[in-house]
């Protein structure tokens, strides 16, 4: 069985046991979150897909950690001008696992 789901702006497909990093949510290690912005559950037949949301559905997820992403460098440069920028920025994120799809 599987489910896309939305948070942080993004879309996944995930299904059980799917380790995912996401946009950063304020959660503990070890805690457990709920997902309602379930967009579309499949499995073993016919798929439902929902207009926005499939109904009753949620996808349960547990905290693994919270982390950051490679860092990536931002260089700015102005040719002939004597002038450059550099910088980096690390991306925050939640890793999580997922525990259950409910179809409802």
């Amino acid at each position: 069985m599987f489910a896309v789901i939305r948070t942080g702006g993004k879309q996944y497909r995930v299904s059980k046991d799917t380790v995912l990093k996401i946009e950063k949510l304020e959660a503990e290690a070890g805690a457990t979150i709920t997902f309602d912005q379930v967009l579309a559950v499949g499995g073993e037949g016919e798929a439902k897909i929902g207009s926005p949301t499939v109904a009753g559905a949620t996808v349960t997820a547990t905290v693994i950690a919270q982390d950051r992403l490679a860092k990536v460098i931002i260089f700015k440069k102005r040719r002939r001008q004597n002038s450059r920028r550099k910088n980096g920025h690390r991306q925050p994120v939640t890793v999580v696992r997922i525990a259950a799809i409910n179809a409802a």
